[in-house]
């Protein structure tokens, strides 16, 4: 197992963190002594997508709510909320 001083782990963190999540783990030590074993976290991290499903309703004509106001906004004009 590799082991790195804290400055080396700062300086290289994404790339020791890159390896350790592909099950490479690493020791931090400062002066020479083993502080902490960094290690990938198993299982599968959960999804966030979607985690809202079912607890909201979209009305159809969502994708075209507000096109005047902002057509408005763009083009000027008369003020759209008057």
């Amino acid at each position: 197992m590799k082991t790195v001083n804290i400055h080396e782990a700062k300086t290289h963190l994404s790339r020791l963190v890159e390896d350790a999540a592909r099950g490479e783990p690493f020791v931090i030590a400062r002066a020479g002594k083993p502080l902490v074993k960094v290690t990938m976290i198993e299982g599968e991290t959960p999804r966030r997508l979607g985690f809202l499903a079912g607890q909201a309703d979209i009305p159809d004509y969502f994708d075209d709510m507000g096109t005047e106001e902002i057509r408005a906004l763009f083009e000027g004009g008369n003020d759209p909320a008057a």
